[in-house]
């Protein structure tokens, strides 16, 4: 069996830890946006998609993996789409083994770059866990300012599928949605399972339920706290054609999942906090 470790190590020649349970499971994170490129189960194989062609470049955010959305989620807002977080470099504050996990810590703060777009102090700490088939990911955001602030955020999950016109998503039966594809209109998913075969962009309001991703060959349990909100979206062969980082078979290969708080800001008062979190358990 594999000796646990966290131990600091480069990806696509970009600083990196890597993180591997005992029994073999591994996890990468960037320190570029806090970035988590790779996770694969004990046993298993990769379960994130990253593009062949996304590169680490200052200043510039990545395609795949699981990109910090923060403080502000798409263009529902005056900031660059996505917000800033995804696109700096954050700081290895602790890494830990013990007898069945692996774990990491990473923190951003702001400096005059964010506070020139966005005026305000705080720090953005995310948690990176494995063990087993499970992948914990936490974020918590702190205002160190003395008024309050108001932001929006996701976990931006693209996750690696065989073939995506096969997957089924179960435990979106029942909740409305915004059909971002269809000028944002309200509707309320009432399939068994949501299927993909077109261009999606969705944002699915106050989930409560754990979600499951089936594939014919494998499955993924994927559940969220303090998140409420869930994104679902893939390019399709459409959409696909504006990324230059990105091959245009791909979109087949990946299906983002995303857990976020979006629908309704969050808002902290000077000296609080908040946290979210979303697990991924392979099956």
């Amino acid at each position: 069996m594999p000796q646990a470790l966290a131990e600091d190590t480069l990806y696509r020649n970009a600083p990196a830890i890597l993180l591997r349970a005992p029994d073999g499971a591994t996890a990468t994170v960037l320190l570029h946006g806090g970035h988590v490129v790779s996770w694969t189960p004990a046993g298993g194989q990769e379960r994130l998609y990253m593009s062949e062609l996304a590169q680490v470049t200052p200043g510039k955010a990545m395609r795949g993996g699981v990109p910090v959305i923060f403080p502000q989620f798409s263009d529902r807002g005056p900031l660059p789409k996505h917000g800033f977080a995804r696109t700096l470099v954050w700081e290895k504050t602790a890494a830990r083994t013990g007898d069945d996990y692996a774990m990491a810590s990473l923190c951003l703060k702001d400096s005059e770059a964010t506070r020139a777009i966005w005026p305000h102090a705080f720090t953005l700490e995310l948690s990176v866990g494995v063990t087993s088939h499970r992948l914990d990911l936490e974020l918590e955001v702190c205002n160190l300012g003395d008024s309050a602030l108001s932001f929006t955020t996701a976990l931006h999950t693209y996750l690696k599928v065989k073939e995506v016109e096969e997957v089924q998503l179960e435990g979106l039966n029942g909740h409305m949605y915004t059909d971002c594809m269809k000028n944002k209109v309200q509707r309320t998913d009432t399939g068994v399972f949501l299927a993909i075969d077109q261009e999606t962009d969705r944002v699915y309001h106050d989930v409560k339920r754990p979600l499951l991703m089936r594939e014919s060959h494998s499955a993924l349990g994927i559940n969220a706290e303090n998140m409420p909100d869930v994104i679902v979206w893939n390019p399709w062969e459409t959409g696909i054609k504006n990324f230059s980082d990105m091959p245009p078979k791909d979109f087949r290969r990946m299906l983002c999942i995303e857990a976020g708080a979006v629908e309704t800001p969050v808002t902290l008062e000077p000296g609080a906090s908040w946290w979210g979190r979303q697990t991924l358990v392979a099956m």
